[in-house]
């Protein structure tokens, strides 16, 4: 990969989600590849950029304290002649926010000479509706989002169910499913490591270990999680590890208090360090995700990684590509169905094990592997708008002649 790419995005470290984690691991592997990029996102308060690419930060103001976003304000022309001299050959856009109008001020200031690419990575519908609460919001709200995804050359989405959502915003343009991936290798953590951990948690030998990895805020359906685990078997021995945080994690604390069931809990926070999150997904025996609102299950790779199943909603974007008892495990969006695909799941241990197999054979996906792919994509967009300016320049002449 020998072009120079331009990464838009509203988040980015220190913020943790599933986008921001995204531009990072293409901008990682694009520059290890031999290739040039450029982040461009908002700024957040003493936050030093040491990496092996290029972060061009620009102005902001916090809008959620409960979610911890900032935006962006729109970059002034002395920004864009900055970004300018970057010569990008492509940009790649991953929100259709601010992120857009700066990308698509660049491109006109630079002549629309930079071809645009665009990832659709959450359910906007849904979070407009959920949002907004006037209809004429709404309305004027999903134009804005399509009509900056409609400005790119490209658009990608990274599963169909995204695609479902994109339909919805009114965008009916051709899409491309470019799947994420993951920075995990396969295998698990060091077995002293996570004997240590499983010490840490006081997890008895004998007990199960179910994982739940993400934020910790109710759209993400962990209220499905804790009243299944409430219909549980009092005799089952298990331990249920909480990995995140977010606004409703006390809430969350609190139901787990109510429903009997804190005792068997543990709520761990966000955890930075990569490698100290392998630790977690490697004492698992069942990893259970029943969330619909991700577009993409980046988790539910990550703990593919470790030979970690996991246990989806049937239809959900995360379960795209998992199958009932082969590699991962499907239920109803209800916890009585949750409750008993999880009794299923560990009545079966050897079968257990054998399903992890499978989901790191099957489900597992790089982000060498994705790059790569996106990589080749954005070699064969440029060469692409190359051509269309040259026919453009040539029927130009050709007016002009007549």
């Amino acid at each position: 990969m020998k072009y120079n790419v331009g990464l838009f995005n509203d988040s980015f470290p220190p913020t943790i989600d599933g986008v921001a984690n995204a531009v990072y691991n293409y901008a990682d592997i694009i520059t290890k590849h031999g290739g040039k990029c450029t982040v461009v996102t908002p700024r957040y308060p003493n936050v030093i950029d040491d990496y092996d690419f290029d972060v061009l930060r620009y102005s902001s103001v916090p809008i959620s304290k409960k979610l911890g976003y900032r935006i962006g304000n729109i970059l002034p022309v002395k920004a864009l002649s900055v970004l300018k001299e970057k010569k990008f050959d492509i940009i790649h856009v991953h929100a259709p926010f601010v992120s857009s109008l700066v990308a698509n001020e660049l491109v006109g200031f630079n002549k629309k000479n930079i071809p645009v690419v665009f990832t659709y990575h959450t359910k906007f519908d849904v979070e407009l509706e959920k949002r907004m609460k006037l209809k004429p919001f709404k309305k004027i709200s999903k134009d804005f989002v399509k009509n900056n995804i409609n400005l790119a050359d490209e658009v990608w989405v990274v599963s169909e169910g995204s695609a479902e959502s994109l339909r919805n915003i009114g965008y009916t343009g051709p899409y491309r499913v470019m799947r994420n991936g993951t920075d995990f290798k396969k295998g698990k953590s060091d077995e002293r490591k996570t004997k240590k951990l499983k010490e840490f948690l006081n997890i008895e030998p004998n007990e199960i270990v179910f994982l739940f990895v993400g934020r910790m805020m109710w759209y993400k359906n962990i209220r499905l999680i804790m009243n299944a685990l409430h219909k549980m078997p009092s005799n089952l021995k298990y331990k249920m590890v909480f990995v995140g945080d977010g606004y409703d994690r006390p809430a969350m604390e609190q139901l787990a208090r109510q429903l009997n069931i804190y005792d068997k809990c543990r709520f761990i926070g966000a955890v930075y360090d990569r490698e100290r999150l392998r630790d977690y997904y490697s004492i698992g025996d069942l990893f259970i995700f029943p969330s619909t609102y991700d577009t993409s299950g980046l988790v539910v790779m990550e703990a593919a990684a470790t030979g970690l199943p996991a246990v989806l909603i049937k239809r959900s974007c995360a379960s795209e590509g998992v199958y009932h008892n082969q590699n991962g495990f499907l239920c109803e969006e209800n916890s009585n169905s949750l409750k008993e695909t999880i009794l299923n799941a560990i009545s079966d241990l050897d079968k257990l094990k054998k399903v992890g197999n499978n989901a790191q054979n099957e489900v597992y996906c790089s982000w060498e592997e994705s790059v790569k792919a996106a990589c080749k994509r954005y070699e064969e967009i440029i060469e692409e708008h190359k051509i269309r300016k040259l026919q453009q320049k040539k029927r130009k002449i050709r007016r002009i002649r007549k």
